[in-house]
């Protein structure tokens, strides 16, 4: 193999891995090794530190460090001198990186991908940065400047590194301890909300400035706030997010689906890579704001980013793949811009003309690094409500998207010929649980049967070829392998999405896979002594520390999302010791909700839910039976978080039907109502005010 030197390019260790980020590093002259037990050892034998560089497949910068470093030879020959060299993928190894990433935070120091610490032989941490160039630029040291420092003062100062590495470890050690504070109540609720009033960006949507990411948990609190308070602005402030969302260029316009941030407040310029599970969530918040609002847009949305899953991230098997790159022919977007040449020789003139009047098409670009090169490229965006532009063009909106999607697939058509992203095709448990949720939700809400189609494949792949015969999770699955004992997301986010196929579906076995999923994740990962999860199993050979979470990154946390499926299996099964448990987490997370409310949106969610009123509605019957069909959709037309549905036959466990109709028994808190056969009747009971 020849590199762009024409060296030659001899693979390192990394060539072994199955992990699509160990191998983009796989001839790099820097003598990596994956996290093992034997590069720590080397390090011991050696008495060298340990550089240990941290990312994913779809990271922009971790390619460029990548390029710009590990992969030169002069870095790599000062590295290899002077370190052990550990290369982890961070989807893969979450829980080494949710440590390093905490140590990163505790330092004081900008958090991100890639993510590089330099520890003892120990793992004791001492050195922690992002992006490191080459050479020292714009305030940051370089790598050549770096290497040899640490590795003067390694030999030099040594005893200063140690004493560094072992206080951030005892640090660490008392960071992580967590202090039980008592009963949580609703003036939580209101801080998050209160904070998020003060932070909203009320002309272009979305929190705080630049950069922005979508969080879609904290738009799910957002609604269920609203759901609680009636309070407008609650659901004002996820409605003018969404529509900007998708009309901005964080939305690919003709292939759908979310890029994972803006860099601007406009939502126009985006991080370019796809992340499965930022189209699991939006997908989840877009669906459950239609129920809502009903605004066809939401629906439309969840349809778009759907589209994209099954076409572009969908494997063979019908299990879900990772991401897709931002990068493309070494440039990051290069598959998404357009120059005004290119859509003119893409369509027809009046087309040309349409499409730059919808994606505001400039001759001079609208992405500010291909402008500084005047290539001229464009992120396409809808500036303005589509209602809007068919009023300018004198049309009605129904011509408008009929002559849109004529445009969008020309040029999806035309664009399908360049050379696409790369695609990180490992597949994830805990984030295909959360794409299973969003589907099963969808087909919920929407009554679409291939959403429901695609969940349950995506389930029965993970619970066939990603356990063991005793019930245990694996994380990874590529190539046919089953690797990396799971972690607490894994089995939190399978359940989570094994509770909503139930819940749409009423099909018991999935019932009964979430609650024995849950009793391993109990054994695995509970604290017996203070409560909460770990995110590591009490078997991880390998972990580099047990730590609990409570707040949210991009995905919920672990604990959030098994608090609230305790609590809805608590319900569902009758089990007693699961609702204690969920008020044991609240319990031991409550400082740290307390001091940072909207920083935990998701625990919100469970919080909510502790906090009732829970119903809990069992419909009488059979899905076949119109009746019941007319109980469903009832239930469906409404957004009711904090409702339990499950389905009996008449006289199971007591339940009959009257009239011989479908019959629906409701309970609120701890209090049952007389059932009903009238679906208005139901909705009565379960104080929905009509509409």
């Amino acid at each position: 193999m020849q590199g762009e030197n024409n060296r030659v390019r001899k693979a390192n260790r990394l060539i072994y891995e199955k992990s699509p980020y160990l191998l983009q590093h796989a001839y790099n002259p820097v003598d990596w090794y994956s996290w093992s037990e034997e590069a720590f050892a080397k390090a011991k034998a050696l008495d060298k530190p340990v550089f240990v560089s941290i990312g994913y497949s779809s990271c922009h910068w971790c390619h460029v460090m990548e390029k710009e470093s590990f992969d030169d030879e002069e870095v790599a020959m000062l590295m290899n001198e002077a370190f052990v060299c550990i290369k982890v993928d961070r989807e893969e190894r979450p829980d080494i990186d949710k440590f390093y990433m905490k140590v990163c935070q505790m330092m004081g120091k900008s958090c991100g991908w890639p993510l590089n610490v330099i520890m003892t032989p120990n793992k004791n941490p001492f050195f922690v940065a992002t992006y490191i160039p080459k050479n020292s630029k714009f305030g940051l040291l370089g790598m050549t400047e770096l290497v040899p420092q640490i590795e003067k003062i390694w030999k030099n100062r040594r005893s200063e590194l140690e004493a560094a590495g072992a206080e951030v470890k005892q640090r660490m050690e008392i960071f992580d301890r967590e202090t039980a504070e008592g009963e949580l109540g609703n003036e939580v609720l209101d801080n998050a909300y209160d904070w998020f009033v003060l932070n909203f960006d009320e002309v272009n949507g979305g929190f705080n400035g630049a950069p922005k990411f979508p969080i879609p948990h904290n738009l799910l609190f957002l609604l269920r706030y609203w759901n609680r308070t009636k309070e407008g602005t609650a659901l004002a402030m996820v409605d003018k997010t969404l529509r900007a969302m998708r009309l901005g260029g964080i939305f690919d316009q003709i292939g759908f689906g979310f890029h994972r941030y803006s860099t601007d407040a406009e939502w126009l310029v985006p991080h370019f890579e796809k992340m499965l599970y930022d189209q699991a969530l939006l997908a989840l918040t877009y669906t459950e704001t239609y129920q809502a609002t009903r605004e066809d847009m939401f629906k439309l949305t969840v349809e778009e980013i759907f589209e994209y899953v099954f076409r572009d991230l969908t494997s063979p098997e019908g299990v879900f793949y990772t991401s897709e790159d931002a990068d493309s022919e070494s440039e990051e977007g290069k598959f998404y811009l357009w120059t005004e040449e290119e859509i003119k020789n893409a369509l027809e003139p009046e087309e040309a003309d349409l499409a730059s009047k919808i994606f505001e098409i400039k001759t001079v670009g609208n992405y500010a690094e291909a402008m500084r090169k005047r290539t001229g490229k464009n992120i396409l965006h809808i500036s303005k409500p589509l209602t809007e532009i068919a009023k300018e063009l004198n049309l009605s909106p129904d011509e408008l998207a009929l002559k849109l999607n004529i445009v969008s697939r020309k040029l999806f058509e035309k664009r399908k010929i360049r050379i696409h992203p790369a695609k990180d095709m490992k597949i994830l448990a805990d984030w295909n649980g959360l794409i299973i949720a969003a589907l099963a939700k969808a087909a919920y809400v929407f009554n679409e049967p291939r959403y429901m189609e695609a969940a349950l494949t995506a389930a029965e792949f993970i619970l066939t070829n990603m356990r063991n015969k005793s019930g245990t999770l694996f994380h990874r699955y590529t190539e046919g392998e089953k690797a990396v004992e799971g972690f607490l997301d894994d089995y939190a986010f399978l359940v989570w999405g094994l509770i909503e196929i139930y819940e749409a579906s009423f099909e018991k076995k999935y019932l009964q896979a979430a609650f024995e999923l849950t009793e391993i994740m109990i054994e695995k990962f509970w604290d017996k002594k203070d409560g909460g999860f770990y995110f590591t199993s009490k078997d991880a050979a390998d972990a580099v520390a047990r730590i609990k979470e409570a707040s949210d990154g991009a995905v919920p946390s672990g604990n959030s999302v098994a608090l609230l499926n305790l609590l809805r299996l608590s319900h569902l099964t009758s089990e007693p010791a699961y609702e204690n448990m969920a008020r044991q987490i609240l319990k031991v997370f409550s400082a740290d909700l307390k001091l940072a409310p909207a920083a935990h949106t998701f625990m919100l969610i469970g919080l909510d839910f502790a906090l009732g009123p829970v119903y809990q509605v069992t419909l009488v019957g059979d899905l076949c039976e119109e009746s019941v069909l007319d109980m469903f959709r009832a239930l469906k037309a409404h957004f009711l978080p904090n409702v339990i549905v499950s389905l009996k036959q008449n006289k199971e466990d007591g339940y009959g039907k009257i009239e011989d109709k479908a019959t629906a028994y409701v309970c609120r808190n701890q209090t049952c109502m007389p059932p009903t056969n009238k679906p208005e009747k139901m909705l009565e009971l379960l104080e929905i005010n009509k509409q």
